[in-house]
C-alpha cells in the first residue's frame, strides 16, 4: 500500500513542487553514481600495489607508486570537494538561496537609483555576486589541491602570493567578459520577439568565435608568458610538417606553463589562414625551465657534498631527470594534435555544440513561459530571464546534458584513435608510442583504471588501449 500512496501523494502534489523534488533527487541520483564510479576507481587504486606484467617495460616501480599515491590523494579530494558542492547546492535551494540573492541585487540595484524597471541592471548584479560567492567558498578547495595535493606530489610551482595575484586577475578578466555578454544576451532575448532563440543564438555563436580568435593573443598572456619558439632544428621541422599537411600555420609560441604547473600540454588556435600552435615550456626537453633548475640543484649538490662523490652522482641523476619530450616525439604529439585538424574534428565538434546550443535556445523559447517552472524556486511574482536561463539550462536540461556529455565522451574517445592513427600514417607512430609513456610518467599518470569508470570518465583512451593501437600500427 505504501508504495500507490506515496504515488497518489506525487500526483496530488502542485507541479511547481514536483519539479523542485525531481530536480534535487536527479541532482542526488547523478552525484551518487559518480560517487560509486569513483569508489571503484579508487578500489583500483588500492588493490593495485605492484606494476602489472604488461606495464613492466613501460614503467618503473619507483613511478608507478608515485602515480597511484598521487591519484588515491586526488580521489579523496574529489570525493570531498564533490560531496559539499551536492550539499552547497542542496541547501541552496532548499533555503530558497536564488531568490534572496536575487532580492539583495534588487536593494542594491535600487540604492545606486535602478528600479525594478532595469531588471539587466539587478541581473549583472546578481551574476557579480553569485560568482563571487562561488570564488570565495571555492578559494579554500582550491588551496588545498594546489599547496598541499600538488605540492605534496612535485607538481605545483606558484607561490601563495602568485596564487592569489592569478586568482584576482581571473575573477576581474571573467567578470570584464561575462557582464557584457551576458547584458547583451537579455537585451537580445527581451526585443528578439518570437524568434528571439535565433538571434540569441547568432549572438551566442559570435561570440564563442571572437573568444577563441582573441584568446591566446589577447587574455592568455594576461596570466601566462608566450615567446615565439626560437629558431631551429625543432621550429624547421613543426614548419615543415605542417606545410605538408596544408595546415595554414603563421606563429608557433612556447608558453612558460612551469611557473604554474610542471604539468604539461600543447593546443593550436586560430580559424582559416591564421593558425598558431602553442606548446608548455613543460613539455620540452630542451626549453623547459625546470629541467634547468634541477640541473643548477643537482650541480649544487655535488658541491656540498664533495668527498662522498659517488652518491653526489647518484642524487645529481635523480634529480637531473629530465621532464618532456625530445624533438621527434614532439613532432609526434604535434601530429597527432594537427590530425585533430586533418580529419575534421575540430568542425565537427563545433557543429555539434552549435546544434546544441541552438536547441537549448529553442526548447528555453518554449518553457520560459512556463511559471510552474519559476514558482518551483521561489519565484511567484516575477519570472526575470537570466533566472528563466538558470533553471532551464542549469536544472530543467540536467538529464539531457548527462546524456549528451557520455556521448561526447565517447565521440571523443574515437577522435584520439583516429588522429593517432593519421600521427602513425605520417611516420610518427614510435616516437608518439614513446612519448605518450613518457607524458603518463611526467604527469603521474595511473595506467590502470576500472573499466566502467573509464567508459564514463575518460574523453581519452586509458593509456595500455592507445599503446596497443599504435603498436599495431608500428608492426603494420
Amino acid at each position: 500500500m505504501a508504495v500507490p500512496l506515496l504515488g497518489d501523494l506525487w500526483a496530488e502534489a502542485p507541479l511547481e513542487n514536483r519539479i523542485f523534488c525531481s530536480v534535487l533527487l536527479f541532482s542526488w541520483a547523478v552525484y551518487l553514481w559518480e560517487a560509486l564510479l569513483a569508489w571503484r576507481q579508487r578500489t583500483v587504486y588500492k588493490t593495485t600495489t605492484h606494476v602489472p606484467l604488461e606495464l613492466g617495460p613501460i614503467m618503473d616501480s619507483e613511478t608507478f607508486e608515485k602515480s597511484r599515491l598521487y591519484q588515491l590523494d586526488k580521489s579523496a579530494f574529489s570525493f570531498w570537494s564533490g560531496l559539499y558542492s551536492e550539499i552547497e547546492g542542496t541547501v541552496i535551494l532548499l533555503c530558497g538561496g536564488i531568490p534572496f540573492l536575487w532580492s539583495v541585487s534588487g536593494e542594491i540595484s535600487n540604492r545606486t537609483g535602478f528600479g525594478p524597471e532595469y531588471e539587466i541592471i539587478q541581473s549583472l548584479v546578481f551574476l557579480l555576486l553569485a560568482t563571487l560567492f562561488s570564488a570565495v567558498t571555492g578559494l579554500p578547495w582550491s588551496l588545498y589541491n594546489t599547496f598541499v595535493i600538488e605540492e605534496k606530489h612535485g607538481f605545483n610551482q606558484q607561490t601563495l602570493g602568485f596564487f592569489f595575484k592569478d586568482a584576482i586577475k581571473k575573477f576581474i578578466v571573467t567578470q570584464c567578459i561575462l557582464l557584457p555578454v551576458t547584458s547583451l544576451l537579455l537585451y537580445i532575448i527581451k526585443i528578439g520577439g518570437d524568434y528571439f532563440f535565433i538571434y540569441a543564438w547568432l549572438f551566442t555563436l559570435v561570440v564563442s568565435l571572437v573568444l577563441v580568435t582573441i584568446y591566446a593573443d589577447y587574455i592568455a598572456p594576461l596570466f601566462d608568458k608566450f615567446i615565439p619558439l626560437p629558431e631551429g632544428e625543432l621550429k624547421q621541422q613543426i614548419e615543415a610538417m605542417a606545410k605538408n599537411i596544408d595546415f595554414p600555420l603563421t606563429k608557433v609560441y612556447v608558453v612558460e606553463g612551469s611557473k604554474r604547473s610542471s604539468h604539461s600540454n600543447a593546443y593550436f588556435y586560430g580559424f582559416f589562414k591564421n593558425k598558431r600552435i602553442v606548446l608548455f615550456d613543460t613539455l620540452l626537453e630542451d626549453y623547459s625551465a625546470l629541467n634547468k633548475e634541477r640541473s643548477e640543484e643537482a650541480g649544487t649538490e655535488t658541491q656540498v657534498v664533495g668527498g662522498n662523490e659517488e652518491d653526489a652522482e647518484e642524487k645529481a641523476k635523480v634529480k637531473n631527470k629530465k621532464q618532456g619530450c625530445k624533438n621527434e616525439e614532439v613532432l609526434a604529439v604535434l601530429g597527432h594534435e594537427l590530425g585533430h585538424w586533418k580529419l575534421g574534428h575540430t568542425i565537427k565538434n563545433i557543429v555539434i555544440s552549435q546544434m546544441n546550443s541552438f536547441l537549448c535556445f529553442f526548447l528555453f523559447a518554449v518553457l520560459i513561459g512556463r511559471k510552474e517552472l519559476f514558482a518551483a524556486f521561489g519565484f511567484y511574482d516575477t519570472q526575470p530571464t537570466l533566472i528563466g536561463l538558470l533553471i532551464i539550462f542549469q536544472f530543467i536540461f540536467s538529464p539531457y546534458n548527462e546524456v549528451l556529455s557520455f556521448c561526447l565522451t565517447v565521440l571523443s574517445r574515437r577522435f584520439e584513435f583516429q588522429a593517432d592513427a593519421f600521427a602513425k600514417n605520417l611516420g610518427k607512430a614510435k616516437d608518439l608510442y614513446s612519448a605518450l609513456i613518457k607524458l603518463n610518467k611526467d604527469n603521474l599518470g595511473f595506467p590502470v583504471s576500472d573499466w566502467l569508470f573509464s567508459m564514463w570518465h575518460y574523453s581519452h583512451p586509458p593509456l595500455l588501449e592507445r599503446l596497443q593501437a599504435l603498436k599495431e600500427m608500428k608492426q603494420d
